[in-house]
């Protein structure tokens, strides 16, 4: 991680714990927005109007934060608007890096070898992890956002004055409804999955690994009566926030992070339910299996030999 601008080259998953060993998520430190008009946005500073080929976004495969992110981009019709630069998915002991595995690029826009490096391109003291996405505006070089729930809303409206198309994944009549489960799934799947493989004490593990269950059951059950998406007809981003988890499920949470009562394969509703999303235009192009066993693999903490399981080889 960095502390004072300096990359420390002791990198390790476990960002924090508490004193029971729970798993603590770094709060992202970049909350600018993306406007229309440049104004500014919920957090952060103005003078971020949307503007085709202005910004570009920095993303890994493996990374369901980042996924986020393109799948907003591949919905909204963005991708002429705004630009993209996929990271190697293997973790170094320097973080994120670019370049050097298929389907990895090259930093061709500020041609830097590691995430870190942009980090302190944008703030020269900045002390934290090097995370992705990030979301980089290139007429002033530095980094509007990399939070990734901020970076799928604004992706939703901001650019609606630039490119006008795709679905509203953020509907008004739906907004108090999509905060309280996005809140759900966050606390006990997304992040959960994330609380069981880095717990460092049985009792955290076995909190998490039971809120993963208890929130893909209920999931499960909520596609019951037959809908098509969390909330009806209407895909929205919790329908995005839930499908990054489920497309890694099997992959990596089940064996790796120790999630592994059952796999998402033998769940039929909730397994069809994500295939429905990944048979949408553009979002099989999101998701790479290959970077996702090679990067979730490559953490050493977890799996010291690095040793990347052959299986599953589909979805």
């Amino acid at each position: 991680m960095l502390v004072n601008g300096i990359w420390q080259e002791n990198w390790q998953p476990v960002q924090a714990k508490d004193e029971a060993g729970r798993f603590i998520r770094q709060t992202s430190p970049f909350r600018n927005w993306i406007t229309p008009d440049g104004t500014p946005g919920p957090t952060g500073a103005g003078g971020f109007k949307a503007e085709k080929g202005r910004y570009h976004l920095y993303v890994a495969y493996i990374c369901p934060w980042a996924s986020r992110a393109l799948m907003a981009r591949q919905l909204k019709g963005l991708k002429d608007v705004l630009d993209v630069t996929v990271v190697n998915p293997r973790l170094t002991d320097q973080g994120w890096q670019f370049g050097g595995y298929p389907g990895a690029d090259e930093d061709r826009l500020n041609g830097a070898h590691y995430m870190h490096e942009l980090y302190t391109r944008a703030d020269p003291t900045i002390s934290g992890r090097a995370t992705v996405p990030v979301l980089w505006d290139k007429h002033t070089g530095t980094i509007v956002n990399n939070e990734s729930a901020d970076i799928l809303r604004m992706l939703n409206s901001a650019f609606a004055d630039v490119v006008d198309q795709g679905p509203d994944l953020y509907p008004e009549s739906l907004a108090g409804e999509i905060n309280k489960l996005n809140e759900y799934l966050y606390t006990d799947l997304n992040n959960g999955v994330y609380q069981a493989g880095f717990a460092s004490s049985q009792a955290a593990y076995s909190e998490a690994y039971t809120k993963v269950f208890a929130a893909l059951d209920e999931m499960d059950s909520r596609l019951a009566d037959g809908r098509t998406y969390l909330f009806g007809d209407q895909l929205t981003e919790t329908d995005i926030r839930l499908f990054v988890t489920l497309v890694r499920f099997d992959a990596a949470y089940h064996g790796l992070f120790k999630c592994n009562r059952n796999t998402l394969r033998s769940m039929p509703r909730l397994h069809a339910y994500m295939h429905r999303i990944l048979a949408l235009d553009g979002i099989a192009d999101t998701v790479n299996l290959d970077h996702i066993k090679a990067g979730y693999y490559s953490i050493k903490a977890l799996n010291p030999a690095g040793i990347v399981p052959e299986g599953p080889g589909e979805l």
